[in-house]
């Protein structure tokens, strides 16, 4: 009995000690498509080849409803709730801009005053995580590993690169248009690695500007665009008409490096930039054993948007050649990590809107709050009131922000204050709610609009009153070119999301889930703790459960 009772806990033993680690991949890569609509999975997908987003829905796992959960829709709040599986009203980060409320103090998300750029002498180096109040998943790899792993974050914009690397990372890296060069500040390090000055020498946005942009297929086939020269889409100073073939060559005399951001080989630098860090910083071959992590995010998708709308040629013409990107993207991790050793997932941080001119053209409704305008009407329906028009400090992000500090000093009372905001906001065109955040309206908006509302309202960063604009609508002024977003609405907030590779089941689900179930999903698949912030839930049919 003892024999069997002793050969039965040694088997335990070894058992036990072979599987003190669990089963991992090598590397993580999330890929965030800035603006990417869901639907440009299936709008293009008649000239998408076999290798880019066809592989992954063909291999892998997608999330045919995924839809952010909160207002605003701003690239920091998506890449942030991303990555802690969390909302504004936890992880802080409110917009891509907010107002203090304590102190009237304007913040951009990333800004941090007390470090200082590297490879840069401009403030825009003077970036950092420290805004975001939760820790993202790649946090909490950095703490489940013993700070092993290694995570990396990379984007033309800093927003893009910073939140989704985390307070932990290993680096940021993002690129500065003056310069032309890609980035980091003194929160991750002291000079930039050897192999990123070698990349930054090679001038590569100056060589894909000199290349000029046509479409990469005869124009006369984009037939699902408009057509090109029409009133819907923004010039470059210097352009005549907003046509191809954009003679970016010339154009970047006066815009400079910027303009690579504004153009599909924005992207292809992005991609040029991550290969060469996941070669030189190995990851997905760490000494170590543990998992790494690369973030990408793709910026370009988002300036062409906001400057043509999303029935130009133009939207058309850089998908299709986002498509190749990711296909030799997808290649090269094949060949350096090993097909089957990563797990890649893509999502976006918000969609975008059609351009509401466009849509009233075409005899739909649609229009544009000219929210300048409407400040000045509020003050001076408090000037009549109260005897000050600076009792508004902004409506930012959809918000009517408040001056405290003058309320106090007039000794006002702020609910008369917010119930005169409110009756003079409900007769504007164009609004369909108008809401006190800390007042009973929310009783009668619909519910999941109502929860939108919720979770993205942070008491010291969000303003006072919230603006719900009617459909179609935004803020802007009459007539504006291009796309933008913002809003609660599907076209807004319905994102692709697709995992693909090491531990994911291949299929499809028009299931419902939220963008704050990627962290948990992504933590359960290795075996960490989920985000300090969390309130997503794993999406289990991605991992087989």
């Amino acid at each position: 009995m003892w024999k069997f009772f002793f050969t039965g806990l040694l088997t335990v033993t070894i058992t036990l000690q072979g599987h003190t680690q669990p089963a991992r991949p090598k590397l993580v890569v999330g890929l965030m498509v800035d603006q990417m609509r869901w639907d440009y999975l299936y709008r293009f997908a008649d000239r998408y080849g076999d290798d880019g987003f066809k592989r992954m829905l063909n291999e892998g796992f997608s999330c045919e409803n995924t839809l952010l959960n909160y207002i605003p829709t701003f690239t920091a709040i998506g890449h942030s709730s991303v990555y802690t599986g969390s909302v504004p009203s936890i992880h802080g980060i409110a917009g891509n801009d907010w107002i203090i409320q304590a102190t009237g103090q304007q913040m951009y998300c990333t800004q941090d005053d007390n470090v200082q750029g590297v490879g840069t002498t401009e403030k825009a180096g003077q970036q950092s995580p420290r805004n975001l109040l939760a820790s993202t998943m790649t946090d909490q790899l950095k703490l489940g590993t013993n700070f092993q792993s290694k995570v990396i974050g990379i984007s033309l914009k800093d927003r893009g690169a910073i939140l989704p690397a985390g307070h932990f990372a290993d680096a940021a890296y993002w690129f500065e248009g003056k310069s032309g060069n890609w980035i980091s500040s003194s929160f991750y390090m002291k000079n930039l690695p050897d192999w990123v000055t070698s990349f930054n020498k090679q001038n590569l946005a100056d060589k894909y500007l000199k290349e000029d942009w046509n479409t990469l297929y005869p124009i006369d086939t984009y037939i699902n665009s408009i057509s090109d020269d029409n009133p819907y889409e923004g010039k470059w100073a210097g352009e005549e008409t907003p046509t191809f073939p954009r003679k970016t060559s010339e154009l970047m005399k006066d815009a400079g490096y910027e303009m690579i951001k504004s153009v599909p080989k924005g992207n292809t630098l992005t991609l040029d930039f991550a290969k060469k860090a996941l070669e030189h910083e190995q990851l997905g071959n760490n000494p170590s054993g543990n998992t790494d992590f690369l973030c990408v995010s793709l910026s370009a998708t988002d300036y062409v948007g906001h400057r043509y709308s999303l029935s130009a040629v133009e939207i058309e013409d850089t998908y299709l050649r986002l498509d190749k990107d990711i296909a030799d993207f997808l290649a090269y991790l094949d060949k350096h990590v090993g097909k089957g050793n990563y797990t890649f997932f893509l999502s976006a941080d918000h969609a975008a809107s059609y351009n509401p001119m466009y849509y009233t053209d075409e005899k739909g409704n649609a229009g544009y709050l000219f929210t300048r305008q409407i400040q000045r009407n509020l003050n001076s329906e408090l000037q009549d009131k109260f005897g000050s028009d600076k009792i508004v400090r902004s409506l930012l992000n959809y918000q009517v922000h408040l001056n405290y500090s003058l309320l106090d000093s007039l000794q006002l009372d702020i609910n008369k204050v917010k119930e005169t905001i409110i009756h003079t906001l409900q007769k504007e065109e164009g609004i369909t709610y108008v809401i006190d955040m800390e007042g009973n309206q929310n009783m009668f908006i619909p519910a999941p609009l109502r929860e939108k509302i919720i979770n993205g309202y942070n008491r010291r960063h969000s303003g006072a009153i919230q603006i719900i604009a009617d459909p179609q609508w935004y803020s802007g002024t009459p007539r504006s070119p291009g796309t933008t977003h913002g809003v609660w609405s599907p076209y807004d907030s319905h994102i692709p999301l697709i995992f693909m590779g090491w531990g994911v089941q291949h299929g499809v689900s028009n299931k419902e889930v939220h963008v704050v179930d990627i962290a948990p999903t992504i933590a359960s698949l290795l075996h960490i703790m989920e985000p300090n912030g969390n309130i997503g839930k794993p999406i289990i049919e991605v991992l087989g459960q």
